[in-house]
């Protein structure tokens, strides 16, 4: 073990032995998450520039964020199996630094080709990345303090999507889209130096307690967990992804920007409670989520008209929805047991697949029954998966202590 390794070691013994977070080294993962999303949305903000600079069309240009996302996806499982042997500190720092070179090369490429070349690779890292962060965080505290700890890992996500993509487009605008991938790097550099600095180093997962993939899926748990992500992320999404067309016709046409920070900063709020009670009261969290979204839902399909109505809904939404992948990845972990990698991994397989599920469950839903259709389609959703994570006491979200 090197020094450094073994003096961060210490540093995280300490600070589990005084029953304090090891804040260092868990902003650090928080960091590691905002620049993936970051990485990941903010084509979305800069969409007619990039259009422009690569000379193609909006639509072409919004592959940036397909490839991206096909790149998580087909990438978490296999990749996160075939590398939890690996010391967990290599292993992220491979992928942060996939980040600088593929947002630099981004950067300067001038081949939309390219660019969608290395789009992909950007989402290979960060589907690694997300298989492994989750596991990293709980390893570097005690019992009780492992759902505290992820809260603050998870962070980073709603802080770039509340804060760090607004300011990203707006830097866009005022320096070009190529300047706000030419930062992304820098914040990749950046982070490399902070990780090798305070975050401590873990081995791998021992070859005689590897599991095989199906018997990871198969351990108790698992199984309702991906269930309840499934249909709650596809719920999320399909009124993420189509909230401009909702608020349209409920006369909000021009407060898409305000409806999004309310989202924001609520789902901000929704975090930081799931921190101070995931450790006592994760089922309990999961089902007031899924049932307040539920009933914010169909709320919203009855007051449609009123933008009071609407305000209230978001910030409930957000507030339900901010601690949401805290809580799976928790869940999952503890499911997962030794193999919590490899099932983190299956968890960002199936996120990433009700992202898309809900751009294209939602764009049905618009072309043939309308917007007033959501409400009631994500009512039905959040009901299965309240009844699933219900059911699944004893194993996928068991009690609190």
């Amino acid at each position: 073990m090197s020094s450094s390794t073994a003096s961060s070691s210490q540093q995280v013994s300490r600070a589990s032995a005084s029953g304090r977070l090891p804040w260092a080294g868990l902003l650090a993962l928080a960091m590691t998450g905002f620049i993936c999303i970051l990485t990941e949305t903010i084509p979305a903000g800069l969409l007619l520039q990039i259009s422009k600079g690569l000379g193609v069309t909006e639509a072409m240009a919004g592959q940036l964020v397909t490839l991206y996302a096909l790149g998580s996806l087909l990438a978490a499982i296999p990749l996160t199996t075939a590398t939890r042997g690996w010391r967990r500190r290599p292993l992220l720092l491979i992928c942060i630094l996939g980040f600088l070179v593929f947002n630099t090369v981004t950067t300067f490429s001038s081949s939309y080709t390219l660019t969608l070349v290395v789009r992909f690779f950007a989402g290979v890292s960060a589907g690694v990345l997300w298989g492994m962060i989750a596991g990293y965080a709980r390893r570097m505290v005690p019992e009780q303090l492992k759902g505290r700890a992820m809260a603050v890992a998870m962070v980073g996500t709603p802080l770039a999507l509340a804060l760090g993509v607004p300011v990203g487009t707006l830097l866009g605008d005022l320096a070009g889209w190529r300047n706000v991938f030419g930062i992304l790097s820098l914040l990749a550099l950046l982070l490399t130096v902070w990780v090798l600095w305070k975050l401590p180093d873990y081995p791998g997962e021992a070859a005689d307690r590897r599991l095989p993939l199906h018997k990871v899926f198969a351990i108790p748990g698992v199984r309702p967990i991906l269930f309840v992500v499934l249909a709650w992320v596809l719920a999320h999404n399909i009124l993420y992804t189509y909230i401009a067309p909702y608020l349209t016709q409920a006369g909000l046409a021009g407060r898409v920007d305000l409806v999004l920070l309310i989202f924001g900063v609520t789902a901000l709020l929704g975090i930081w409670l799931t921190g101070v009670w995931i450790d006592r009261h994760l089922r309990l969290l999961v089902l007031i989520s899924l049932t307040a979204f539920a009933l914010a839902a169909i709320l919203l399909g009855l007051g449609s008209s009123q933008p009071f109505v609407i305000y209230l809904v978001v910030a409930v939404w957000g507030l339900t929805f901010g601690g949401a992948a805290t809580l799976l990845q928790t869940a999952i972990a503890v499911a997962g047991g030794a193999s919590a990698d490899v099932a983190q991994s299956m968890l960002v397989t199936a996120w990433n697949l009700a992202i898309g599920g809900g751009g294209v469950a939602g764009g049905i839903l618009l072309e043939t029954t309308g917007v007033m259709s959501f409400p009631w389609a994500l009512s039905v959703l959040l009901a299965f998966a309240f009844l699933a994570a219900w059911r699944s006491k004893s194993h996928g979200f068991p009690s609190g202590k």
